[in-house]
């Protein structure tokens, strides 16, 4: 890795743990935490005009590229990496659409310019009220609008998942706030889809409620070892990067045990199956026949993944 990117990493890494942003940048370079690609498409939709998610796109790029989501310092280099698709199915008027919202992130690795996927997401329950020319505005006291909320809730659980790759449970004051959104939703007469726990546990109320259990804490564990004591150090000793990594991933079975087939733990290898593959594919048999059991316990819907690059 060249001298800049190892600069752009620790400076990422110090900004995350210790917040110490006078050391990393000059308030000149300052910059916002996300670094968010956004594409609105309507491929089913003929009674609105193109110009009009034209327009959201745009907002919504503005919104979450644009917005200040913490007190942390971040230079350009060390946003975070995320992309939201948006598509919409539906147009019940000119201002009210019913739409899914598939959300992704990434972090850098040290000595390597791969970007690990950290989340992968796909909601369903996303329908939301826009009028083009509409100035998206958000509030962390109160629930404005189902879009601003989604956005945000989004927006803080990427920064929580980013936190936690880089220092054990870093991500819970940022978890906390994804939390107040969905209490925020909640204290209206009639929530929209995804906020209460009767929507079901694929919702974005599971996927708060679960983080910020004790029952998860394996999962927040294996954040942090699986990149930071495994991936980060994979360049320079992949063997031992591996062993952290296993490690990490056999730890999930009592997160399993107690809550099987659970969202949080799908959503976690939906954007890890293939690069654990990748990672261990080559690897010793010894490892792969230690690893390859617990994933096909606790990650079902994958075997034939699994069984296909590590058997």
């Amino acid at each position: 890795m060249p001298d800049t990117a190892y600069s752009s990493y620790t400076k990422h890494l110090l900004a995350l743990i210790t917040g110490v942003c006078a050391l990393l940048a000059s308030p000149g370079l300052s910059a916002q935490e996300l670094d968010c690609q956004v594409s609105v498409i309507a491929p089913t939709v003929n009674n609105v005009e193109t110009s009009v998610f034209n327009q959201l796109e745009t907002a919504i790029t503005e919104f979450m590229s644009g917005r200040r989501w913490t007190s942390d310092e971040f230079t350009l280099e060390e946003r975070i990496t995320c992309t939201m698709q948006i598509t919409i199915n539906k147009a019940n008027s000119q201002t009210n659409f019913e739409a899914t919202i598939q959300v992704q992130s990434s972090r850098p690795t040290f000595n390597s310019d791969y970007n690990a996927p950290v989340l992968m997401v796909n909601d369903n329950d996303f329908d939301f009220t826009y009028a083009p020319g509409t100035l998206l505005q958000y509030s962390q006291d109160q629930f404005r609008d189902n879009l601003t909320s989604v956005l945000a809730f989004y927006a803080y659980l990427i920064l929580a998942m980013d936190y936690d790759t880089f220092s054990l449970e870093g991500g819970t004051n940022l978890y906390t706030q994804a939390q107040t959104v969905v209490t925020n939703a909640q204290g209206l007469s009639s929530p929209p889809a995804g906020w209460s726990a009767s929507d079901g546990k694929q919702s974005r109320y599971a996927l708060i409620d679960n983080v910020l259990s004790q029952t998860f804490r394996p999962l927040r564990r294996c954040y942090y070892e699986y990149h930071r004591l495994g991936l980060d150090l994979a360049y320079d000793d992949p063997a031992a990067a591996r062993q952290s990594m296993s490690n990490a991933l056999i730890a999930l079975r009592n997160v399993h045990r107690i809550r099987p087939a659970n969202y949080n733990l799908q959503t976690f290898f939906q954007a890890k199956k293939d690069e654990i593959v990748k990672m261990f594919g080559s690897a010793a048999e010894g490892e792969r026949a230690r690893l390859l059991p617990v994933l096909k316990l606790i990650d079902p819907g994958n075997i034939p993944v699994y069984d296909q690059g590590l058997s």
